[in-house]
């Protein structure tokens, strides 16, 4: 199977060994951030640096003032921790210059800095709380920005495809700074409910779906009393929100938000082919699971696969997320099904059983693996990276 491997720009700007050594693992492929989240990363093996702090989500590239004069959102510039004024273009063009091709990877409905700035977008809980880090898709000026971003930022100088995480709902899971939100146990379900957001916008449109907006939340906070209490189980699904808000609330809400997500993936796919050459690859960072939020934004396996050219899937937690899309790739047209296998032993991935577990992902469905993260890993996981890419 086709290999790829995550990199940040800074993990090959000022590192003359980076992109050989890369290529030495036996990856064809880099993806390679050019718009993305704060982060604060390591360097194992930079010669200046080992920790890069970067302070707000930014993109990696000047931006196109032309596109984004005038506008009230608009994408930020990185700080001081770029390496370069152009950090992808100046990576991308050492790790093709090492025979590998180069795809963008790009972060959209993921943005704290914007958030603080415009608090107005954000979206809203039923107790009224504001998730900074958390863009409204439903909103008009937020889909309209992210959809310029997805196509500015997938189509960068020499990449021959682009990969778009956080292309849906963000909500209350979110890694954050000092984080202390872990005192109560929420499963799937009471996380879906404290992820509903309640900003205008999606109150006119469950109102359009003949839901009181104000009931709608009212159910939530009641719905939500006992998980205050005792907690929620980790592992209650779809059925426990039905049972929590009842059947036909908890529909219209995923109606609602499944609109608000698929036209989104839409314009953001049609966005990046229209400035994109041809033959240029679109993939989504994806869960099959529709309700589901986050980075990889939940999706409806069928019609995700007829929008983009494919999806990248969570792998974590084991394989089983990549069946509901294998069933759906259509025949003939180069359908990408890829596990994201973690490669970090320190971040909980397991390199040394790399060759097992893209065995296992092939068996469901899996015609490519991701490796996260290949500037993040120890040299220790790199070898053994490399032992079962190149047996």
């Amino acid at each position: 199977m086709k290999a790829a491997a995550f990199l940040y720009p800074w993990d090959v700007v000022g590192d003359p060994d980076a992109a050989a050594r890369i290529a030495d693992l036996g990856v064809q492929q880099v993806t390679l951030a050019s718009a993305y989240h704060s982060t604060r990363a390591l360097t194992p093996r930079h010669p200046r640096h080992r920790i890069v702090t970067a302070g707000h989500a930014a993109v990696l590239y000047p931006v196109d003032e032309d596109r984004w004069s005038g506008r009230s959102l608009r994408p930020y510039a990185a700080g001081d921790w770029a390496p370069a004024a152009d950090p992808y273009g100046e990576a991308a063009e050492a790790l093709a210059a090492a025979g590998l091709d180069v795809h963008s990877w790009v972060v959209l409905a993921h943005n704290s800095r914007l958030g603080t700035d415009r608090p107005d977008i954000c979206v809203v809980n039923a107790y009224g709380d504001r998730y900074p880090w958390a863009p409204c898709i439903a909103q008009p000026a937020v889909r309209a920005y992210l959809t310029d971003l997805a196509a500015e930022a997938a189509v960068r100088p020499g990449a021959r495809g682009t990969e778009l995480e956080s292309c849906g709902w963000y909500g209350l899971a979110h890694l954050h700074a000092h984080d202390k939100i872990a005192g109560v146990g929420l499963g799937d379900a009471a996380q879906y409910l404290m992820s509903l957001c309640f900003c205008p916008d999606c109150g006119g449109g469950y109102a359009d779906l003949g839901l009181d907006p104000g009931e709608l939340r009212a159910a939530v906070r009641r719905a939500l009393e006992p998980a205050w209490v005792h907690g929620s189980s980790s592992d209650d699904g779809w059925p426990a929100v039905e049972k929590l808000i009842g059947a036909e609330l908890a529909a219209a809400t995923l109606a609602w938000r499944t609109r608000a997500a698929r036209t989104l993936q839409e314009s953001a796919v049609e966005a990046v082919r229209a400035a994109a050459p041809p033959g240029f690859q679109v993939l989504l960072h994806a869960d099959p699971s529709a309700y589901h939020c986050g980075a990889n934004a939940g999706v409806d396996p069928g019609h995700i696969l007829g929008v983009a050219d494919g999806v990248v899937v969570p792998c974590a937690s084991g394989p089983e997320l990549l069946a509901p899309f294998a069933e759906h790739r259509r025949p003939g047209a180069g359908t990408v099904v890829a596990a994201n296998l973690g490669v970090v032993s320190g971040m909980g991935g397991s390199p040394g059983t790399l060759a097992v577990d893209a065995a296992r992902a092939a068996k469901l469905g899996a015609n490519e693996v991701r490796l996260y993260h290949a500037g993040l890993a120890s040299d220790a996981d790199l070898r053994l990276v490399r032992a079962a890419l190149r047996p």
